[in-house]
């Protein structure tokens, strides 16, 4: 009897251990399903929250109109972008470009506590290249466009300077300043603009580049606000074979990546028969051969030569023409793409507004194409500008052996005929240094091209240095080099396009 309970005891404890083994797994398997409910649940409210983000680039906090001038009320739309615009104002230099910051004392003629390093003081060879011209008394590193407008207003070269309103068009925000001298016509502001003297310009300007200056308030679609660059790519596609040319209205998305940040960055002159027009030489073509025939077909000269009498023509910073001269814009690779890459922000993918060297984050900007490592790409860029500071520096030691040996032929009296065709060569290789020194890519953004515009430099200072000895420029070279050098040009080009 014993036994038998013992037996039935063991029995119901069996089927109780089971029991509560079975009502154990039915718990875990609800709260694991539970939790794996609860996970996939916050997933989607999280791709679903993610793509609204994406959905809604801007915030419409206020409402944005072509009369929006001030950026910070687009930041209210758009802060992530705005944050990084408000970051132009950091100086972060490369091994050759960009700023390196100088303390100074404030005073009544010049208010700002810091400024930017001396191109001059690092190479004095500026000074005799553009002796008897402002840039030969102070020109600095360029800072971010946070100082473009304060750098330009307290240079010595306008306060020491009477200076024309055409200088402000590439240092202010200037739709505003369009707006008012023209009474809402933006072409008759910019005539305004170009007519006045810096002095009387600059009252009106409110502060540097801003939003209103890229973008369309109400689309956000890139635009172009500046009259010389809207009547400058006419001029190029008219030379390119394409007639009625309206940039806002047949450029593409990828091109005004590029287009916006040439309203600025590109070889320029004030056209004094039309009341300092700013006026882009492009009519010929970009190359710099054909930028140079323009030049000597309009007879343009920036300044005479303190040292030698020559009459020169001033080159200002290409970075659009020689970039469109290179591998990359064959390649399809925009300004924006490189300097203002595209970052991450939640779902949001966000237009880099602080404008920096790509060498400053090589994965964010080159790593887009380029699968090597960050210190590779930035190894191989560098040896790019290392070589082009050889170049550059040889070809300038040429200019400066030209100009002073033309000083000395002078004083002795050699005959003008020679000096006169000296200095001819003394202008064109003056331009043509002066054209990739003032870039300020340092020989990256066409490197083959660069060279080949540094050997065209260095040539014409040998022939001269040869006219100093009499001989004549049909001995030198072919009596219509320019025209020889375009028909080679040509060729060449055709025959890559082949």
């Amino acid at each position: 009897m014993s036994k038998k309970m013992s037996d039935n005891e063991t029995t119901n404890n069996d089927a109780k251990a089971v029991r509560s083994w079975s009502a154990s797994k039915i718990l875990i398997a609800v709260i694991v399903t539970a939790l794996v409910t609860f996970a996939m649940t916050a997933l989607l409210l999280n791709i679903l929250e993610r793509k609204n983000e994406a959905a809604q680039p801007s915030h419409n906090v206020v409402e944005l109109t072509d009369t929006t001038y001030d950026p910070a009320v687009w930041g209210q739309n758009y802060p992530q972008q705005y944050e990084t615009y408000l970051q132009t104002d950091e100086m972060v230099p490369t091994r050759y470009a960009g700023a390196h910051a100088v303390e100074q004392e404030p005073t009544e003629d010049d208010p700002r506590t810091e400024a930017s390093s001396s191109r001059l003081e690092e190479d004095p060879r500026l000074e005799i290249m553009w002796a008897g011209y402002p840039f030969s008394v102070d020109y600095t590193h360029a800072r971010g466009h946070e100082y473009m407008l304060i750098d330009q207003m307290y240079t010595q070269r306008v306060t020491d300077f009477n200076q024309p309103g055409t200088c402000l068009n590439c240092h202010a925000s200037m739709p505003e300043i369009y707006n008012e001298l023209g009474d809402g016509d933006m072409n008759a502001g910019f005539d305004a603009v170009n007519a006045l003297s810096y002095e009387e310009a600059v009252e009106h300007a409110s502060g540097p580049i801003a939003c209103i200056d890229c973008h369309n308030a109400e689309t956000m679609e890139l635009q172009i606000t500046r009259p010389a660059f809207i009547n400058g790519i006419a001029d190029l596609k008219a030379a390119e074979g394409i007639e009625d040319y309206d940039v806002n209205r047949d450029a593409t998305t990828d091109e005004m990546r590029s287009y916006v940040c040439a309203q600025c960055h590109v070889e320029y002159y004030f056209d004094g028969d039309a009341g300092n027009r700013l006026t882009f030489p492009w009519s010929e073509g970009i190359h710099i051969d054909e930028i140079w025939e323009y030049y000597q077909k309009d007879g343009h000269i920036d300044f005479t030569h303190e040292i030698t009498g020559a009459e020169i023509v001033k080159a200002q910073h290409p970075e659009f023409d020689l970039w469109r001269n290179g591998v990359h814009a064959d390649a399809g690779v925009s300004c924006a793409d490189c300097h203002m890459a595209y970052d991450r922000a939640g779902a949001q993918k966000v237009t880099d507004h602080q404008i920096n060297s790509p060498l400053l984050d090589t994965n964010q900007s080159c790593g887009t194409c380029h699968s090597d490592d960050s210190d590779v790409l930035v190894n191989r860029v560098e040896t790019i500008q290392d070589r082009f500071i050889v170049s550059r520096d040889q070809t300038f030691d040429a200019l400066v052996s030209l100009i002073y040996n033309i000083e000395a032929a002078i004083e002795d009296g050699v005959d003008d005929e020679a000096i006169d065709l000296a200095r001819e060569y003394q202008n064109k290789a003056s331009f043509y240094l002066d054209y990739v020194y003032s870039e300020n890519s340092y020989g990256f953004h066409a490197p083959d091209y660069i060279q080949s515009i540094l050997m065209s430099s260095m040539d014409a200072s040998r022939n001269g240095e040869l006219a100093l000895t009499g001989k004549t420029a049909e001995e030198l070279e072919p009596s219509d080099i320019s025209q020889a050098n375009l028909e080679r040009n040509e060729q060449r080009r055709s025959a890559a396009n082949e």
